[in-house]
């Protein structure tokens, strides 16, 4: 018999081998069982066929031309299955949910599916939005740190925006600061998307079509929760627009509009103020630990204070009455 490999037994490759010798002619009908069993095999292959002049025997086949002809049909198979493989799980979808509500039509809200790893999670928003057909929104707190590469992300977004998909990001401030965001922002706004930058927390969130999100669940970016749930996506849209109305417009210069840093500034002077400690600040802020620094030292400047001590007992005695971050808020 052949291995799993092989579509020959050794049996049927000796007949074959005979065969040629004969010279590639064999009588169909062969009295002898064993010979009658590899004869099958290999008519069944289609190394043996009937002579048309002579039907009654049989001649071999040229083994490179069947190959090259069984490859190529079973390629089409083995692609054709790929292709219903791949569109099983949207073709069997209603019937998933119905059975995840054990048959009761009441309950019609989508799926939520959590992803684990930062693989899987950027792997189901390329597809989100290579999919795009109208609309993605996203807030990214975090600085001008990425899930991509700036190449890729242009890449990606500049494709979109071409397809006439509209595209809004909401980005902290930071972001002003971070010189590859600047150069994504200024690729993006000339092809058509736009971006503004809010200066107080707000959640992380993607936003495709309105029909489907993704919102992390871990801090750290591994895991994520993707959801289809119309309820719970038309919230998220009300709270994306409702950031979107109080954010500055971002168009990736290096000038930093003056409400922008006087925003900023009034954030870091409050957490200064409640004694939260400078990592902490450049962390809820997005900012890198640097450009913190140079915020403070201008702010030193501006209080003609020669040391930090200085500038938080003239600060406690300014009695700004705006309000303060709550530590607790750090965004994702």
């Amino acid at each position: 018999m052949a291995n799993a490999y092989s579509q020959l037994s050794p049996e049927a490759r000796s007949l074959y081998m005979a065969v040629l010798r004969e010279p590639g002619r064999v009588i169909a009908a062969i009295a002898d069982e064993g010979d009658r069993g590899s004869l099958r095999e290999l008519v069944d292959i289609g190394l043996l066929v009937p002579d048309i002049e002579d039907p009654g025997m049989l001649v071999a086949v040229d083994p490179k031309q069947l190959a090259s002809a069984l490859t190529a049909t079973w390629q089409r198979k083995a692609l054709d299955l790929l292709s219903r493989a791949a569109a099983l799980p949207a073709e069997f979808q209603e019937l998933t949910h119905a059975y995840g509500n054990g048959g009761n039509e009441a309950h019609d809200g989508g799926p939520i599916e959590h992803l684990h790893g930062l693989a899987e999670i950027n792997r189901r928003l390329v597809d989100l939005m290579e999919g795009s057909r109208e609309e993605v929104l996203s807030a990214q707190p975090g600085g001008g740190s990425r899930s991509f590469p700036t190449e890729a992300a242009i890449a990606l977004d500049t494709d979109m925006l071409r397809r006439g998909v509209s595209r809004r990001t909401l980005y902290q401030p930071s972001t002003r600061y971070s010189a590859p965001t600047r150069a994504y922002v200024a690729a993006m706004t000339a092809a058509g998307g736009e971006v503004r930058t809010l200066g107080e927390p707000f959640t992380r969130m993607i936003i495709v079509d309105r029909t489907a999100a993704i919102i992390p669940v871990s801090g750290d970016q591994q895991r994520a929760a993707f959801i289809q749930d119309e309820a719970v996506i038309g919230f998220m849209v009300s709270l994306f627009e409702s950031f979107w109305e109080r954010a500055i417009p971002f168009q990736g210069g290096l000038d930093v509009p003056p409400e922008v840093v006087s925003r900023l500034r009034e954030n870091i002077l409050r957490m200064m103020l409640q004694g939260i400690g400078h990592r902490v600040i450049a962390r809820n802020l997005g900012l890198s630990e640097r450009t913190l620094a140079r915020h403070i030292a201008e702010l030193r400047d501006e209080y003609a204070a020669d040391t930090l001590f200085q500038l938080g007992w003239k600060l406690s005695e300014s009695h700004r009455t705006m309000p303060l971050f709550n530590d607790t808020e750090t965004p994702y």
